[in-house]
């Protein structure tokens, strides 16, 4: 039987988001029924729900950083009971069939991956994301959120976490690497927690030090404000690699420069306008500019475990669901310590 659910949904592009219903589909074999328990606000849900990387499908219910619990289950699915803690994240589907499929970086399907929400997918039905109390997926794009990461500070994880702890794990963070976070927002403040469990000593970049004092104790060893010239001048040659977390325009040369030869500076930011650089300022160190999208269903999967096992969860702050819209504000003024999550509780009470 398909679930009618209470939801939020912005109706047009940059309309206010507002109490609905829609409806999730019927449970097939391989499906997992979730019950919602918390939501988390991701910058590129605003992004989207104001068209600011392109024309989207409206309704939208956004939200692809889904924390909950099994509420029933597919006779085809073997891997979740009801009541398992579960998590969702940006996608919801992909062929299964192409090399990355195969490989479990479903993100890079060849056919397109399915995303959570503000897409299509394989069957011609919009996807609604987890501004929602209820979503049915398919049970391989689920993964288990172990005891030990509360569900509310898992949320995030599904997007954040994982945005950040894979160019982390590609690029060697861990003993005796040098790491640098760029921005300590939703994304900055997950890559120094992880970074600093995998065992880097972390560095903070930031326009000022007004957020000093959480940096370090969230475990970063040293703290610099990019506004001053002399953080360019003074850690020139230090970082083994750059993670570069903000949506902003930057002088990607002068960040360059902090890079030891050999060093890579990847980015998950993404600005809406292109970032511009001079090719002697990689030449001439063996340097990479790199980007890193989310990772796979496996990795995703791994991350979560490593969590778990290091006791990290995200910073948050839970909101009702008539808060959504004052949060949208705070967010785009940077105005959250680090992370909004929705209680879906309070959806269509």
């Amino acid at each position: 039987m398909s679930t009618i659910t209470h939801a939020i949904a912005a109706q047009s592009p940059g309309a206010p988001l507002a109490p609905t219903t829609i409806e999730r589909r019927d449970l097939r074999s391989n499906d997992v029924l979730i019950d919602i328990k918390f939501a988390g606000i991701c910058h590129s849900d605003i992004h989207q729900v104001e068209e600011d990387w392109g024309s989207a499908i409206f309704p939208m219910v956004p939200g692809h950083e889904i924390a909950g619990v099994v509420a029933a289950v597919g006779d085809g699915v073997t891997k979740y009971q009801v009541g398992d803690r579960v998590g969702v994240g940006c996608m919801v589907d992909s062929c299964g069939e192409c090399e990355h499929c195969r490989a479990g970086t479903e993100q890079f399907c060849v056919e397109g991956n399915v995303q959570t929400y503000n897409g299509v997918g394989f069957d011609g039905e919009n996807t609604y994301g987890g501004y929602s109390q209820h979503v049915v997926v398919q049970a391989n794009f689920v993964c288990g959120i172990p005891e030990g990461i509360e569900l509310d500070v898992a949320a995030p994880l599904l997007c954040a976490g994982i945005t950040t702890y894979s160019p982390l794990k590609q690029w060697g963070a861990g003993p005796g690497k040098k790491v640098a976070v760029v921005g300590l927002g939703g994304l900055g403040h997950m890559a120094v927690k992880i970074a600093n469990a995998m065992g880097a000593e972390v560095t903070v970049l930031s326009q000022s030090l007004k957020k000093q004092a959480d940096g370090l104790e969230l475990g970063a060893v040293d703290y610099f404000a990019t506004s001053d010239e002399t953080t360019f001048t003074d850690n020139r040659g230090r970082f083994d690699l750059i993670l570069n977390t903000v949506s902003a325009q930057l002088p990607v040369d002068a960040y360059l420069s902090l890079l030891r030869p050999g060093g890579a500076m990847v980015n998950v930011g993404a600005p809406g306008e292109p970032l511009s650089y001079s090719a002697f300022s990689l030449i001439a160190g063996n340097k990479t500019l790199a980007g890193s999208m989310i990772g796979g269903l496996p990795e995703t999967q791994e991350m979560l475990n490593f969590c778990a096992e290091h006791g990290i969860g995200a910073e948050i702050e839970t909101i009702s669901a008539d808060q959504v819209n004052t949060a949208y504000e705070r967010v785009t003024n940077s105005d959250v310590r680090y992370r909004f999550v929705i209680d879906t509780a309070t959806i269509g009470a």
